[in-house]
């Protein structure tokens, strides 16, 4: 989901504005045509008539903390400069102390939160959004839109007359009780942040066993924190018994759990995973390249025909595999399990998901790459066949190598390569725990200046051996490989007859080979 926050200036009627029902707010939700930035980096303008007038009316939420709903926007009206909203406030304590605030200018900015499900991005690499599910509108404390403005709060509600009253009286101000101040040691800066509270898996296990209001309200919790964040998380399949976890049952532990796995997506990380343009709602989708380009020659002579070719654009369909899981648990192991042990379950099954569906993207990233040289191990011949690799990147496309994918034992090879002196070629001047290591100093944006391992160096256990493939990708724009992911969250049964609860999970990946020639492979 993504999130832009535009600010106003504040006014509060002490009765209810003309025109307006009271307790509400009135203003604009967001500015068309206008570029903002969100949270993870991207760069967004909503096109005109983006978000929707009708349909499901979005919930109003104080900081997009969906465990704080406070009203409902009860009018959206689009006009040229944006869309205008009506907002009601809930007559709670939670509204009250909103419309205080409010009305003390602490909360002087909403938020939209949307869903784009029709985009583009230009040249610029800059996402816009021609239509979008506008799923809430939230109160927060700073903006980043200076041109939105709210017109009106009117913060009091009707009070209670009767038939011989001849008007109604006005409420006294909400004076919400005093609360600790807290003081940030660090500013606040006026970016969007997701600051939906995720449900831990053992909480959620635990709140379905248990049933009734405590599911519901967790599941609720769960559907929007997972519209928010760009995981996939999937497991391995398996029945599981109280005699399969004795370790996990209520019982001294000393220590944690052993950890023998990391579960990290080198490759994915690299890639990004890309939302389904569809929003996910068919088994293909369409990914247009271009086979043919427009060409343009000088004139022979005036009046002389010039040069014509017509563009041809290829429609590649691409296919969503389903990644899926399924584990039984019986009704023991959960009573005797608290949230915190469940967690352990719940954290491998997730671990080994990212480990499959890492795999599945790198093998079809290496399956789709073309050779470009032979390495003999030696560290002239490296140098020779990672530029010949680079070069083949940029003919004729202008575009320039950005990645180096290798397996463990490739990346060791490269790194024990000395010279006559015994030194070290490639020294390390910088490593992470994240499987991405940087060896020498550089970038890949420009050919001047350029060491062969200025390109990002992605280490991967996931690839076969002696594997070293040479691409771009990761920016948004002219990448040669893309990969798509989809998390569609679990489903469960019960299963009376052998006191258990079978539980799945699935979710979409897919890859495409946008530019197949400029993938390029090393062999050894």
């Amino acid at each position: 989901m993504l999130r832009f926050v535009s600010t106003h200036d504040l006014s509060l009627d002490a009765s209810s504005v003309e025109g307006l029902p009271s307790r509400s707010i009135t203003g604009l939700a967001a500015p068309y045509g206008v570029e903002a930035t969100v949270s993870d980096g991207t760069r967004v303008i909503l096109e005109a008539g983006a978000l929707p007038t009708d349909g499901r009316r979005p919930k109003l939420y104080m900081s997009h903390d969906s465990t704080k709903a406070i009203g409902l926007v009860t009018e959206r009206v689009d006009a040229p400069e944006g869309l205008y909203f009506t907002a009601t406030i809930s007559a709670t304590r939670l509204g009250d102390e909103a419309l205080v605030l409010a009305a003390d200018g602490v909360l002087d900015s909403v938020s939209v939160g949307i869903n784009p499900t029709v985009f583009t991005y230009d040249d610029d690499g800059v996402m816009h959004v021609q239509a979008a599910e506008f799923e809430e509108l939230s109160l927060v404390t700073r903006g980043a839109w200076s041109a939105a403005q709210i017109s009106q709060v009117a913060a009091t509600s009707p009070t209670a007359t009767n038939s011989e009253s001849e008007a109604p009286a006005m409420a006294d101000p909400i004076i919400p009780e005093p609360e600790p101040v807290l003081i940030p040691t660090a500013p606040l800066y006026p970016t969007p942040k997701r600051e939906f509270r995720m449900p831990s898996p053992g909480d959620y296990m635990a709140a379905m066993h248990t049933g009734g209001d405590t599911w519901r309200k967790v599941n609720e919790q769960y559907i929007e924190a997972r519209k928010a964040s760009q995981s996939v998380l999937e497991a391995v399949a398996g029945d599981i018994l109280t005699t399969d976890t004795p370790g996990l049952l209520p019982v001294p532990v000393l220590g944690p759990l052993v950890q023998d796995l990391n579960f990290i997506r080198p490759v994915v990380n690299a890639l990004g995973a890309r939302a389904y343009p569809d929003s996910g709602n068919s088994k293909t989708f369409v990914r247009p390249t271009i086979t043919t380009h427009t060409s343009v020659a000088a004139q022979a002579t005036e009046l002389a025909a010039v040069s014509a070719t017509t563009m041809v654009i290829a429609s590649n369909t691409v296919t969503k595999t389903t990644m899926a899981v399924q584990f039984t648990l019986s009704v023991q192991d959960i009573d005797f399990t608290s949230p915190a042990a469940m967690n352990l379950i719940l954290n491998d099954l997730v671990g080994e998901y990212m480990i499959a569906t890492d795999n599945f993207a790198a093998d079809a990233l290496l399956a789709a790459a073309t050779t470009s040289g032979v390495w003999d191990l030696t560290v002239p011949d490296l140098m020779k066949s990672i530029y010949d690799a680079a070069v083949d990147v940029s003919n004729t496309r202008n575009f320039f190598p950005t990645h180096m994918f290798v397996d463990p034992a490739t990346w060791g090879k490269i790194g024990q390569l000395v010279d006559g002196s015994n030194r070290p070629v490639f020294p390390a001047i910088g490593s992470s725990l994240q499987g991405f290591n940087t060896m020498v100093a550089g970038d890949a944006t420009t050919w001047s200046g350029m060491n062969p391992l200025g390109l990002q160096l992605v280490v991967d256990s996931n690839f076969a051996a002696a594997t070293m493939v040479i691409t771009k990708v990761g920016t948004g724009f002219g990448d040669a490989f893309e990969f798509y992911e989809q998390q569609k969250g679990i489903l469960s049964v019960e299963a009376p007859s052998t006191l258990g609860r079978t539980f799945s999970y699935h979710g979409y990946v897919s890859t495409f080979a946008a530019v197949g020639g400029m993938i390029r492979k090393i062999t050894q």
